[in-house]
This record gives structure tokens, sequence and C-alpha cells, in this order.
């Protein structure tokens, strides 16, 4: 038996004990690394340098891109070293730094895809009240309440985690630090703790989630009203790329956590936790840039400039 004091390091689950298959994985990881930060750090460029892009949902579109890249960042680089290196070890505190960062963003993501809802929701139903609920300020703030969220909701949770106590050894069955892998280690009972912090997670996952819901459905019924065909067709256009990014995020999101136990393995939970760690982030400037016409059109802008200045 072990305790948390005793244990100075996980041991994560490796993908393969074959070395040949360990640097595939790791060429593979970083192939997906290198195109997430081409797709988000293209996103984030080209939003913060043209000007014509310095509006509400374009600010909310470079937060959203700025939240994928840390999260992919606290995952993979971890996860490429110890296939390079041919390893599973990560430190208790790199653990439980991984595990706060992991929270942080992934809530904070959540949070903000909720308040991009909103500004669709304003820009379709209520376009003449734009400018004004949605300002300059409005939108910092907005977006600083998301990530405070994602902020206060890792920090009590990670807290928690880590000061039960830890008997039933150090291995993790995932591939980075996951929380309910780590919880899973713990053998305390402090159920009142627990619950509560239960609930607030749930206050917090459905409350976003009926917001979303509701603000589609006032979406799409102020869309139908719209006479024009090609007005329809623009305003589909501006939610699609959202309702699309939700959709993804939400359906591995509830996939994870409603997952039978019966179904339950260790290769399965490693597919399912790369799908909704890894992919998201991965994918999602994809789906912004292929259904935006004019976001694609300052991306190639900015790409034109940067081959005539090497010219």
């Amino acid at each position: 038996m072990s305790n948390s004091s005793s244990i100075t390091q996980f041991l994560l689950l490796a993908f393969t004990d074959t070395r040949e298959l360990q640097l595939l994985h790791f060429w593979l990881f970083l192939g997906i690394y290198l195109a997430a930060l081409l797709g988000n750090g293209l996103i984030i460029t080209t939003i913060a340098c043209d000007q014509h892009l310095h509006t509400p949902m374009y600010f909310f579109l470079l937060s959203l891109s700025v939240l994928d890249l840390g999260s992919l960042s606290t995952i993979l680089p971890k996860t490429m070293a110890n296939s390079l290196w041919d390893t599973r070890a990560v430190s208790y505190v790199g653990c439980a730094v991984q595990v706060f960062f992991c929270l942080f963003l992934v809530t904070a993501e959540y949070s903000l895809l909720t308040v991009m809802c909103y500004d669709r929701y304003i820009a379709i139903c209520k376009p003449l009240h734009y400018g004004t609920l949605l300002g300059s300020r409005a939108c910092v703030h907005m977006a600083a309440a998301a990530w405070a969220s994602g902020f206060l909701h890792a920090l009590l949770h990670t807290a928690n985690t880590f000061s039960l106590p830890l008997c039933k050894g150090n291995a993790v069955d995932q591939f980075f630090c996951e929380l309910p892998q780590i919880l899973k280690l713990s053998c305390s009972h402090s159920y009142l703790r627990d619950f509560a912090l239960l609930v607030v997670t749930v206050c917090l996952v459905f409350g976003c989630f009926v917001f979303i819901v509701v603000s589609y459905v006032q979406i799409f019924r102020a869309v139908l009203r719209i006479p024009s065909e090609q007005g329809r067709h623009k305003a589909f256009s501006m939610c699609l790329p959202h309702l699309a990014v939700v959709s993804l995020f939400v359906s591995t999101g509830i996939f994870t956590c409603l997952k039978p136990p019966s179904i339950s393995s260790p290769s399965l939970d490693l597919v399912v936790s790369f799908l909704y760690s890894v992919v998201p982030p991965v994918v999602n400037p994809l789906i912004y840039s292929m259904r935006n016409q004019e976001l694609k059109e300052s991306i190639r802008k900015g790409i034109s400039w940067i081959l005539v200045d090497v010219e």
C-alpha cells in the first residue's frame, strides 16, 4: 500500500511496448501537434493583424484558438517525450500541473463556446443592438469570465484530488494525467466534498448546455423567418462552424462521461480520451476556416504578403 506522501511520480499508460511503434506514435503526434500549431497560429496571427477582423466574433475565435493551443501543449509534448525516450514516468507535481491545465483549458473552452453562442444569437436575433450589447469592453469581460470559470473550476478539482490519500499505487491508465484516473487511485471516502464539487460541475456544464440549446432554437426560428434565400444562407453560414465545433466538443465529452463501464477497456479509454482531448483543437481551425470566406481571404492575403517579402 502507498499514500500520496510517498508517491513522487506516476506511471502513464504506454501505447505500446514495441520500440518501432513508439517511434511511430512520436512522429504521428508530432505531425498532429505541428498541424494544430499551424492552423491555430494562422488564425491567431490573421485576426490579430487584420483590422477588418477586429470584431466580437473574431475576438472570441482568437481566444478559442489560444485555448486550443494551450490544451494540446499541455498533453502532447509530454506524451511525445515519453514515446521518444521509452518511459512512462511523470512527476507528482508535473501530473498535478497537467490535471490543472487540462481542466482549466477544457472548462474555459466550453464557457467560451457558450459566449460565442450568445454572440451568434445577438447577431441574428437582435442585429440592431449588436454594437451596444457586444462592445469591446463587454467582449473582454465575457472572455475573462470564461477564463476565470475555467481557472476556479480547475483549482477546486485539482486541490481536492491531490489532497486525497492515494493508496492504490501510482499507475495511471491513460496517456496523460486525467482526473478520473487519478481519483481511481484514491482510497478516500470524502463523499460530501466530492458531491459538492460534482454539483458545481453539473451546474456549470448543464447551465451552459441549456443556454446553447435555447439560443440555437431562437436562432433557427429567426433564420427561418428571413424572407430571402441568400439571407438565410448567410445566417446559416455564420452559425454552422460554431455549431459544428460545439457538437464535436459536447459529443466527445458526453461519450467519455457516459460510456458504460461494461465496454470500458484501456484501449477504448485511450481512443476516447484522444477523441475529446486532441481531435477538437486540431479540427477547430479547419471547421472555421472552411466555412468562413472572410477569414480564408485574410489568411490568403497574409500568406501572399509573407511570400512576397521572402522573394
